[in-house]
């Protein structure tokens, strides 16, 4: 590990000729720890002008780039040098640090826990310098973005702004960690990939290479991991923060530390101007409107809402999966010309720099919107040069989320399929099928990150699973031909529908077994044409409920067997235009793996359990029980007056 000078003043390195210069530091914390950081200014002299401090914290190495800061498509990915060179220009300090445990940083990584001290610790610090004018900026993507809130909650003094992008935990227990109940599998994922890149691993050829050569599709075979039986074995302190999360299944103090629970802490953070950005396709996108709409509500500061069609972090991308928006999807050429223009135009709005009115919004000039979001649809369905289906879309802008045109819409579901306007006629009716935790389905796209090799985020054909897609067998049949879907839609709709907001399903539901799950999934299915005759299938959101958490998520209780309950499975917020002519769907199951680890069905807790059992589970959809699925549609009812009327020929 690198020794690292602790004072401001160790020797500056010149970089881009002189323009850019840049000093080690050893930013101190409460425990006597050192974390490696980078302060890059405009001067060899920085002391002399007091500024503005931007400050990002990461797990990646603060002096490497990643994917997720690309600045425009097409571009190369900026360096941190080149991007702190465009802010360096504009007036500001710039920091980057390593978390604790990571990169150059002294200590043990455990991941997401200690972010709230260490990053009001090094605020505290920074403000305290003689080249930081007091104020402290915090940016950055996905677990940076996490180490904002994380701060934010400690009351971190000087905490001036916050640019949070594609994360910054509402709760993690609720979006990130864990859904309705059931641990989202992409922490194991990232704690495999990134166990390979540790400073650990750097250090022991030989843990490197076995950590480089672990076949993680394999393992994913022989869940749950256990203590010493899991490809982390043998870096424990990787396997030790990664099995804690996984057998902390019900919300209690682990899941109340501040750095996974904004929600509990806002009137901690500071009353200062937030931004928050995220995607469709995005693991945190009930976090990024949480974390706005709480802090519109409970600040007198500014908070701002920019929700694109994106997957994690790939804001310049016009697609994601297999589906493209269309050129006015992207980031950069539409919101501003480029991310870093973007933020840059945000921080002087934030501090003041600029009169509002100089702070570009989505048309280059005039007032910021409190909303700004992609509705995704809209496109005519054929395939691109790149092979993916063209959904198109449009940003919108709006004062509010959801926006104020939109109401809540009841449709309700039916024992033949269909998804209704009103309840159905029947007095009881119902759906039943065989969940066999041995034959989850397989995760097609969605709202993941970290998930590769054995799962990927974004929109895919639900009709169409191929090899690429984990536990898919040949010959691929569409997910709604398994006995275990039930699969609902309306007929071809007469108009568009637009809908923006919630996505939530009440569903009574009984089991044979201890406990079970329910998921659902949000479909627009576009009608057949040429290049795919079968239609396409738009995966919009998804979600899932663990039934022994139905009543309260601190006191699991199981199921008595053949018990009628109702049960409410909530989806992200998602915005999507159904044009006429195709149809809205919903799928019901009980599994979605590996985004989501699977019910033994047996009542034991996921991460100790070594047996399963089928269960038998039941949707009931009759008028005296009728399960519906509630969206948030522009025009309300009224808006689907005619929807049980369309291809009726009426």
């Amino acid at each position: 590990m690198t020794s690292y000078d602790t004072s401001a003043a160790a020797r500056p390195e010149p970089l881009a000729g002189g323009a850019l210069w840049r000093r080690a530091l050893a930013v101190p914390v409460r425990d006597g720890v050192h974390l490696a950081a980078d302060l890059y200014s405009a001067s060899a002299e920085p002391d002399a002008t007091p500024l503005p401090v931007l400050l990002e914290r990461t797990p990646y190495g603060r002096r490497a780039a990643r994917v997720s800061d690309q600045d425009r498509a097409g571009a190369p990915v900026p360096s941190p040098e080149e991007t702190a060179r465009h802010f360096t220009d504009a007036g500001y300090h710039v920091v980057r640090q390593d978390c604790r445990g990571r990169g150059d940083s002294e200590g043990s990584f455990v991941k997401y826990l200690g972010e709230g001290p260490d990053g009001a610790d090094t605020i505290a610090w920074l403000v305290a310098q003689p080249w930081c004018d007091g104020r402290v900026v915090m940016t950055g993507v996905s677990y940076s973005a996490h180490c904002q809130s994380a701060a934010a909650a400690e009351r971190a003094p000087g905490l001036a702004a916050m640019f949070q992008d594609s994360g910054g935990f509402s709760s993690a227990y609720d979006a990130g960690m864990r859904m309705g109940g059931a641990f989202e599998l992409k922490q194991v994922t990232w704690a495999v990939r990134h166990a390979a890149r540790s400073p650990e691993a750097a250090a022991d050829p030989v843990l490197s290479e076995a950590l480089a050569r672990v076949d993680v599709a394999g393992w994913f075979g022989a869940l749950p991991w256990r203590p010493g039986c899991s490809p982390l074995r043998h870096l424990p302190v990787y396997e030790d923060f990664l099995l804690e999360q996984w057998r902390q299944d019900a919300f209690g103090d682990y899941y109340r530390n501040p750095a996974l629970y904004g929600r509990g802490f806002y009137e901690r953070f500071p009353d200062a101007p937030s931004l928050h950005l995220g995607s469709w396709y995005d693991p945190y996108v009930r976090s990024t409107i949480e974390n706005f709409t709480a802090l519109r509500e409970l600040k007198s500061a500014p908070s701002y809402l920019v929700m694109g069609p994106w997957t994690h972090g790939h804001r310049c991308e016009t697609h994601a999966g297999d589906v493209d928006f269309g050129p006015r999807a992207t980031l950069d050429g539409n919101l501003a010309p480029s991310y870093l223009e973007f933020r840059r135009r945000w921080f002087d709005r934030a501090l003041g720099r600029v009169a509002p009115d100089d702070a570009a919004g989505a048309a280059g000039s005039g007032d910021l919107p409190a909303v700004q979001y992609f509705l995704m649809g809209g496109g005519d369905g054929r395939r691109d040069a790149a092979g993916r289906m063209r959904h198109g879309g449009e940003w919108r802008t709006d004062g509010q989320w959801p926006p104020a045109a939109t109401a809540p819409v009841d449709l309700y579901l039916t024992a033949d399929g269909l998804l209704t306007t009103g309840p159905p006629a029947a007095e009881t009716s119902s759906v039943t099928y065989d969940f066999d935790p041995r034959d989850p389905v397989p995760t097609l796209g969605g709202q993941v990150t970290s998930g590769e090799p054995v799962m990927a985020g974004g929109a895919y054909d639900q009709n169409a699973p191929d090899a690429r897609v984990h536990g898919a067998r040949e010959p691929f049949l569409p997910l709604d031909a398994r006995p275990d879907v039930i699969s609902l839609s309306t007929p071809p709709l007469r108009h568009d529908v637009v809908l923006a907001g919630p996505v939530s399903a009440r569903l009574h539901v009984s089991s044979t077994a201890l406990d079970t799950d329910f998921t659902i999934k949000l479909i627009d299915v576009h009608p057949p044409n040429e290049d795919y005759p079968h239609g396409f299938a738009v995966n919009l959101t998804d979600g899932i409920l663990r039934c022994r958490f139905r009543d309260s998520f601190e006191e699991p209780a199981p199921l008595v067997p053949g018990e009628v309950y109702e049960i409410e499975v909530t989806a992200p917020d998602t915005a999507n235009r159904f044009a006429a002519g195709h149809r809205i769907r919903l799928d019901v199951s009980s599994s979605n793996f590996p985004r989501f680890d699977v019910n033994s069905n047996t009542g034991e807790p996921e991460a100790a359990a070594r047996r399963t059992v089928v269960a038998t589970n039941t949707v009931h959809m009759g008028a005296a029980r009728p399960s519906r699925l509630r969206v948030w549609v522009e025009g309300g009812t009224k808006s689907l007056r005619q929807l049980h009327l369309a291809g009726s020929g009426k």
